[in-house]
């Protein structure tokens, strides 16, 4: 029998990659209605779960009916999912490509782009080396704008 955890994050990878979107946008008090179980537990998931670590970036909004985006930072799935199978195979993620996507979806600004992309281009290692940096960078400063608040 799975916990809730469990259950709660099968369900936000279903839906993440069932439209083949980089991203979910999602209430997070309608989600917890849906799984019937309280908000907290759905933060929980996403603290826990959905990091930039495992390839994933959770942008939350509070107040007037705040939302969850979650965003995928590479395009592999995690490890032991099945839906890899039903996935039709995609071009690998590229660093460029992943912060034109964060920018256009509003997660880094023109200015940080530029700024990512000229730090990446002048590094001399291949496209995954590439991308653990950018991932390394974006989880720092997701930390930085939370401790600035």
């Amino acid at each position: 029998m799975q916990n809730l955890a469990d259950i709660i994050e099968n369900f936000i990878l279903r839906e993440l990659y069932q439209e083949g979107e980089a991203g979910y946008l999602v209430q997070r008090n309608e989600l917890a209605e849906h799984l019937d179980c309280a908000p907290s537990q759905i933060s929980y998931v996403l603290s826990t779960r959905f990091t930039p670590e495992r390839g994933y970036l959770v942008q939350s909004r509070r107040g007037s009916g705040g939302f969850v985006r979650i965003l995928r930072l590479n395009e592999e799935l995690p490890r032991g999912s099945k839906e890899k199978e039903q996935q039709p195979p995609k071009q690998p993620p590229t660093a460029e490509g992943l912060l034109k996507t964060l920018q256009e979806e509003r997660v880094i600004t023109q200015r940080e782009r530029r700024l990512l992309a000229y730090f990446l281009r002048a590094i001399k290692a291949d496209e995954g080396k590439k991308l653990e940096l950018l991932r390394e960078a974006l989880r720092h400063m997701r930390e930085q704008r939370g401790a600035s608040r």
